[in-house]
């Protein structure tokens, strides 16, 4: 039988996403055709993230053919939808173009499906974020380089086989039919066979040694990366902005009676919306956000997942947290609909953020397909200085080796006495930022202070059995991003600049002000809170700071919101119990209940017009992701500091006891 091939449909376009707005416009109006050879690459836009690709807002439709209608909305010029609704879908797009790093940010697949609804059949880029790589692999869209586009404009037809070449044996099956969903369905029908890997023994670091462990029958006892493999799913969870669509995915392709497999580790939680209807913003798709927290508790009453659904409007806190409260153990496999779901890597587990199209398959059948990923090692020695967080050595790992792609689509691994001297919950603010630096996740040894804060939170956990889950790596574990010292004494506070968490810059360590390139930033909003920044040590380094400054007379600065988020109930009880709600009130500080909120554009802290500046302990600051301002992102420390002095400002101890107004 003849090769499939792909070829350009008469009549159908190629969209550009170049660096000239004015281009795009063209493009979108039907006055401009381009052709690749004719363009470089460094003439396209680099770093297109999922926000831009589909804006929150967008997601509150759960029907890829209404999120269509309103792809590239939060690509925006001068606060101006750059793509008006229907844009893509009126411009008869076979091929949308773009440059390096496409799909950066959330895990949102509503970003693949607005390009795919639309009519697109092929996304050509220079690389792909992985979790959305993964997703265009899911639901049908080809992937290819610019060289096949050069090909495919001059009329060449290009066989199937070089769009699958260079993936594993399942993922090539994936593609050839036509998404996750109908491989699935080809492969209970009998109709392919899958291939069946059988790696000879060999040393394995944290990833491979987890994966194994969960390998179906049949698959042997040992992986390397590229290994194809089917592998058992653990746990994981959605929330209010994805469950709805896991639901309708399942009963279209399984019928309204499907059923789960085991539902006791996975959960549904109601977290992310909890302050849209406060949102003014909000208001007018406040009928489509109380759909989604109505067609999430059915989807909760249907299979009998764990319900973390709020009470009487309160949540019980953020998805990421509290599942590392209370479901996440070491060597468990977590797959979540959430781009953060990495930071279930602090307690030994494997973990990372997957599309509504792959959590349905896995919640249905209890397993996934996947290719064994690459790994890089951290080994951190040393402690951290004084005034220096595990946040500033997460932005020095991605103005370092994210921002040159060492990290891209590899597992982050942790280890050395220098991760064992952070508390759990710096650990977890390692682990949660991964996705940031594009990596497909993160695992980290775990020790007898991890095993003790796990087995504190649920009650009968025998500490025995979780050390006996944990995993270290063997020695001569092979690494293809290779293995990096970080000597945690020689990182300095840290700040990202606003548009990528990779921008990162070290203060002087001569006085602690920022480096010239920055200088003496205003500002009007200070955050603290979200999934990286709401934990129990979080809230200790936003109330160090302001302790010290109501000792020396001082509060939150004229002019300066500052506001404080918790991640969870555990860590709201925490702050009441420390008498923390008493010391915020009295300096100024706006204490809000667990969720999410000012991280996602949608609660109290985001800014409201664009000459607003904010400096935030959330873990991205793409444009608009928390408002039209700007956005500068920093340690706990760092964000109270500055919000006392008013401008941006690195925490020293005595700060303010001892009168530096401005320090």
């Amino acid at each position: 039988m003849a090769e499939r091939t792909f070829e350009l449909e008469p009549g159908k376009r190629v969209l550009f996403l170049t660096k000239d707005p004015q281009l795009i416009r063209k493009q979108l109006a039907g006055e401009l055709d381009l052709k690749m050879e004719d363009l470089s690459v460094e003439d396209l836009l680099d770093d297109i993230n999922t926000d831009a690709m589909t804006p929150a807002w967008v997601c509150f439709d759960y029907d890829p053919k209404e999120i269509a209608i309103n792809a590239y909305a939060g690509l925006t010029i001068d606060g101006e939808r750059l793509f008006p609704a229907r844009a893509l879908i009126d411009g008869n797009f076979q091929v949308v173009v773009s440059g390096y790093q496409k799909g950066v940010g959330s895990s949102r697949e509503t970003a693949a499906q607005c390009e795919v609804y639309a009519g697109s059949k092929l996304a050509v880029a220079a690389s792909f974020a992985p979790i959305h790589a993964r997703n265009n692999i899911n639901i049908g869209q080809l992937m290819a380089g610019h060289d096949v586009l050069v090909r495919l404009q001059r009329g060449e037809k290009v066989p199937l086989s070089e769009f699958t070449a260079g993936y594993d044996p399942i993922t090539g099956l994936i593609i050839e039919s036509g998404g996750l969903l109908p491989f699935c369905g080809r492969l209970d029908a009998g109709e392919i066979t899958l291939p069946r890997p059988d790696t000879a023994p060999r040393p394995m670091n944290m990833t491979e040694k987890i994966l194994a462990r969960h390998l179906l029958p049949g698959q042997g006892e040992h992986v390397a990366p590229g290994d194809a493999v089917m592998v058992k799913v653990d746990g994981g969870y959605s929330h209010e902005f994805t469950s709805a669509q896991v639901h309708h995915f399942l009963r279209e392709q399984y019928g309204d009676n499907y059923q789960i497999k085991d539902p006791a580790k996975f959960a549904v939680f109601e977290d992310h919306l909890i302050y849209a209807d406060g949102v003014a913003k909000m208001a007018p798709f406040s009928d489509k956000i109380q759909l989604l927290r109505d067609m999430q508790a059915e989807f909760q009453r249907h299979t009998g997942l764990r319900n973390f659904n709020a009470v009487d409007k309160v949540s019980p806190g953020i998805c990421h947290q509290v599942a590392r409260e209370k479901i996440i153990e070491p060597g468990d496999f977590i797959q979540a609909t959430d781009s953060h779901t990495c930071m279930g890597g602090a307690s030994g587990a494997l973990a990372w953020g997957v599309g509504a199209t792959e959590y349905a398959a896995l919640l249905y059948w209890g397993f996934t397909p996947m290719e064994v990923p690459e790994s890089i090692r951290f080994e951190l020695t040393g402690t951290l200085r004084p005034g220096v967080t595990a946040k500033d050595v997460m932005l020095h790992i991605l103005a370092t080796y994210a921002k040159r792609e060492d990290t891209l689509n590899r597992v982050m691994e942790f280890g050395g006495d220098g991760l064992l001297s952070m508390t759990p919950d710096e650990r977890a603010t390692l682990a949660n930022m991964a996705t940031e630096c594009t990596a497909r996740g993160a695992v980290m040894e775990v020790d007898d202070t991890m095993v003790d804060w796990i087995a504190e939170r649920r009650p009968g956990a025998d500490r025995d059995a979780l050390r006996a889950r944990a995993v270290t790596p063997d020695a001569n574990a092979h690494y293809d991003g290779g293995v990096h010292q970080i000597d945690l004494a020689e990182i300095p506070p840290m700040l990202a600049t606003p548009g990528d968490p990779d921008h990162g810059v070290p203060s002087d360590p001569k006085n602690g002000a920022r480096v010239d390139e920055v200088g003496q930033v205003r500002i009007d909003i200070a955050y603290g809170g979200s999934c990286t920044a709401g934990k129990r040590d979080d809230i200790d380094f936003y109330a160090r700071v302001m302790a010290e400054a109501d000792r020396a007379g001082r509060k939150v600065a004229d002019g300066v919101r500052f506001v404080i988020q918790f991640g969870s109930a555990e860590v709201a009880e925490y702050a009441r119990e420390k008498g923390y709600l008493e010391l915020f009130q009295l300096t100024g500080v706006e204490i809000i209940s667990p969720g999410c909120g000012a991280c996602i554009g949608c609660g109290p802290g985001v800014s409201e017009r664009p000459d607003q500046v904010t400096v935030s302990a959330i873990n991205r600051n793409y444009r608009g992701r928390s408002g039209p301002g700007s956005l500068y992102l920093a340690s706990p420390l760092t964000v109270a500091a500055s919000a006392v002095a008013g401008h941006i400002v690195d925490y020293r101890a005595g700060m303010f006891e001892s009168g530096h107004r401005d320090a």
